[in-house]
Order: C-alpha cells, then structure tokens, then sequence
C-alpha cells in the first residue's frame, strides 16, 4: 500500500516507560499501514505491546520515537471519530440500553449539539443498530437484565452510534463462552460489512483474527515489534463451518507458528 493510501500509519514508533529511573521499552520500530475501511487484527506473544499500540493510535500516549499518522496527519492528541470496545462492556447500570447506546451522542460533536432537538432520530438509529445485532425489544432493559453477550452487542451498538471511521477493538469478546464468543464474530463481520469502518483488533484468538480480519499483524515479544503482515486469502462472508476447511486452517497454523517462534527467541 501506498503511504498516500494509508488511512492509519505507524511509522518507525517507539514507546519506552519511565517511572524514576527505570525505563521499559514496550515498543521498538513498530511499523505498520492501514487502508481506509480495513479491518486488521494484531496478534502476538502476551506483554508484546498490542493494547499499548491501540493507545498510540488514538492517541492516548505519545510516542517516543517515530511517528504515528491518522488521515495523513501525525497524532499528537486524542484523535476524533474514534470508536472503542474492550472486553469489559462497561455499560452503565443505571441507564437503559438504548440510552447506553445512545451516550456518545450525547459527548460527541457534532451530535452533542444537536442530541435535544435530534433526539427522537437518534432513538430511531439506535433503535436500528440494536434491531441488527438481535436485540429488538431490549432497549428497555437495564444491563443487569442482559446476559454477557447482550452487553457486548450493546457495546458495539455503542462505539459504532456515532459513524466512527475507526473501529477499536481490545478483546472485545475475550470474557465470553466460546459460543458466545463464535456468534458475535458473525455480528461483527455483518456490522463492518455493512459500513465499512476501518478496524483494528487486538486479540490471542487466532480464529477469531483469522475470521475477521483483511490482515493480521503478528508482534515480537517485548520490545514489541511488527515480525509478520499477514493477508487473509479467504472470501467474505466467512462462516464457522469455514472455520475447518484446511486452507483456514492452515493460515492459523502459521500465525501460531510465528508466534511459537517468538516465545522461544
């Protein structure tokens, strides 16, 4: 891909921690480029750096070295048109779950300014996004009311209410039960066919990286590095009975080969 093509770019990025005098170099030469309306996955050895590289994308921690680009700008503070899901839903439990839904409406220009009088259009497209996720008729009800793969398509509906262009996405389905777990992939792959953000998710499932994504990008123990880009040759829509066809299979084989390799470097 060409650097004018790149929708996200990191360039060169280092990140070293310092508390006193001791310093940790969570990063070093990470490299890697997204095109407009891609979905990536970032796989790799635990403590590699793969969340701290979602901070830097967003940035919520600056580089100390190389340069981290967004729309062909560097990023030298929290960027807009962003959408986040981490594991944890984090869902309010005083509010219902259309206003859970409805909450980046309400912080976010240029929708904050407008949410009063918008209000019952926002209703409206909250209302479609939890109808194509499965929860119509639980807009009504509180958190504590949904099992824990409600609260997470409520927490998709969520991050994607207000139109992001980027998609973060930091094991969002790593605290559910396989099945669970195996459903909102199918979920996720509807909603970005659909509209087209651009992701980047971070996850140790390497299914679920080889399910969603364009391309996965294996990192290096700490300091984390980019060791392998990985194109996934497999046609969309992708189903779980695809999941077993060798050639799938064969792609996570690899991915966990490489990452093996990094265990025992």
């Amino acid at each position: 891909m060409s650097e004018e093509a790149a929708f996200v770019a990191l360039k060169g990025v280092q990140l070293e921690y310092r508390l006193g005098k001791e310093r940790t170099l969570a990063l070093a030469d990470a490299t890697l480029s997204l095109a407009r309306g891609e979905f990536v996955a970032v796989v790799g050895p635990s403590g590699c750096g793969k969340s701290t590289l979602m901070k830097l994308v967003t940035g919520l921690l600056p580089p100390t070295g190389g340069v981290v680009e967004v729309r062909g700008a560097a990023v030298v503070r929290p960027i807009k048109g962003v959408g986040m899901a981490f594991q944890n839903p984090t869902l309010m439990p005083w509010r219902s779950t259309r206003d859970n839904v409805l909450l980046p409406l309400e912080v976010v220009e240029p929708h904050k300014r407008n949410f009063r009088r918008d209000r019952a259009a926002y209703i409206q497209r909250a209302e479609r996004l939890l109808d194509s996720v499965g929860l119509a008729g639980f807009a009504d009800k509180y958190p504590w009311q949904l099992s824990g793969g409600m609260q997470q398509r409520s927490n998709l509906c969520r991050a994607l209410i207000h139109e992001p262009e980027l998609l973060m996405l930091d094991e969002p389905f790593g605290a559910l039960d396989a099945f669970t777990r195996e459903e909102l992939w199918g979920v996720m792959q509807a909603l970005w066919l659909e509209k087209r953000f651009t992701a980047i998710l971070v996850t140790h499932d390497l299914r679920e990286a080889v399910f969603l994504a364009d391309t996965i990008y294996v990192m290096s123990r700490r300091p984390g590095r980019i060791v392998m880009a990985r194109k996934v040759d497999v046609p969309r829509p992708r189903t779980l009975a695809g999941t077993f066809d060798p050639h799938f299979v064969s792609i996570v084989h690899e991915l966990r080969d490489r990452i093996h390799q990094e265990h025992g470097a």
